[in-house]
């Protein structure tokens, strides 16, 4: 199994995690201080930044972005956004493209983790983390910083020193599930259930996560498409699921891709837990080579059933797909594998929260519960958590 572009270096594996801000997944800019030239939504917009030179509205310069009045008191300017996939944050781009004269020096983000749905004022007051510190920041720029904090978080907040004007924020991370929302049948590869992507032949339109995105497509540009091939190979990706489990149907669904669709696809899966998958004898056949049609939502049951931890895909020759979607059932170490992740990444006050709610353990039992984190992976659940599921 060839890797021509994969996911194995650190920076490729950051920069191939999915965006747990973007509106494509439900990430929402609730609320910013100040927003006089320029709205926060812009912000987490999935498409580049642009700019018309000499458009000018009421309020001046009409920029693609987040942009706040000029301070003449203390202070900074934030903006608050709900990821629409919480998880662990791995990369921030703070992106100031077209923001020449009127960027901030600086940026910091800081980070929660609530439950429920607490309005701004209440998200004030939050237990926020730094995750970035103020760090200085260049004009018309990706500005990437690496970051590494141990807790699956919901919001975050991004501040500028002291003010100015942001095109993009881009938040990358590893989205962790919450098992209380997981049935015991669901889409074992779903980003939002915590599948992720562990390798592709080639991703030269588009990234292979979009595959894995919540929801439908709502263009060809919101799914997976490679290069035009001039061999005789054929495309792939795989993705790690989010728990072990048997993948008992898929969807093959190639919306939108009606001239460069793949003309055939094919699945296998392995287990990881008993082989190794870079090698090729661990995978097996789930789904034959199968005919596609384009512009088109198949549906298989699989009629292989077994117990796999990766799944790959292979299109043949090449092309694009919208989504591909893959619903099973968990495995019970499995499931004992989702539980535990969720409640080892989550920070100690909302950790806290969860164990003495109305269906938690009570105060006492909490406490000793969060004195054994992490919980191992591989053993059997305390009652205290199985009894929130």
């Amino acid at each position: 199994m060839s890797r021509n572009q994969d996911t194995t270096s650190e920076d490729s594996y950051r920069s191939a995690l999915p965006d747990l801000a973007s509106r494509v997944y439900g990430g929402s800019a609730g609320y910013a201080n100040d927003e006089l030239f320029a709205e926060r939504e812009n912000l987490l917009k999935p498409e580049e930044p642009t700019y018309q030179p000499y458009s000018f509205g009421h309020k001046g310069q009409i920029y693609d972005g987040w942009e706040t009045r000029r301070r003449r008191e203390p202070g900074f300017d934030h903006a608050i956004v709900r990821l629409g996939l919480p998880g662990l944050i791995r990369r921030l781009v703070v992106d100031t493209s077209f923001f020449k004269g009127n960027y901030p020096p600086e940026v910091s983000v800081q980070a929660c983790a609530v439950e429920g749905y607490p309005d701004p004022g209440e998200l004030e007051h939050a237990e926020w983390e730094e995750i970035l510190p103020p760090s200085p920041v260049e004009g018309h720029t990706r500005n990437v910083f690496d970051v590494d904090p141990p807790h699956r978080y919901t919001h975050v907040r991004l501040c500028m020193h002291p003010d100015g004007g942001i095109a993009r924020l881009r938040v990358h991370g590893e989205p962790v599930a919450d098992p209380r929302w997981v049935s015991d049948r669901f889409d074992l590869g779903a980003l939002e259930n915590g599948g992720r992507v562990t390798g592709c032949s080639n991703m030269f339109f588009s990234s292979p996560s979009n595959l894995f995105a919540p929801g439908l497509a709502r263009v060809m540009g919101e799914g997976w498409e490679t290069a035009r091939r001039r061999d005789d190979g054929n495309d792939w990706v795989s993705v790690r699921l989010a728990a072990a489990g048997t993948v008992e149907r898929a969807e093959v669904d190639t919306s939108h891709f009606k001239g460069n669709a793949p003309g055939w696809a094919a699945l296998s899966g392995c287990d990881a837990r008993e082989h190794d998958p870079d090698d090729p004898a661990s995978w097996t056949e789930l789904l034959p080579r199968t005919r596609l049609r384009p512009d088109t939502c198949h549906r298989f049951r699989l009629p292989v059933r077994a117990e796999v931890t990766h799944v790959r895909l292979d299109v043949f020759p090449d092309g694009g797909m919208a989504r591909l979607r893959l619903h099973g059932r968990a495995a019970e170490d499995g499931v004992r594998h989702l539980v535990a992740r969720w409640f080892n990444h989550l920070p100690p006050g909302q950790a806290r929260e969860v164990l003495t709610g109305a269906a938690g353990p009570g105060e006492a039992a909490a406490e000793t519960l969060l004195a054994r984190r992490p919980i191992p992976e591989d053993a059997v659940l305390p009652p205290e958590l199985t009894a929130l599921l």
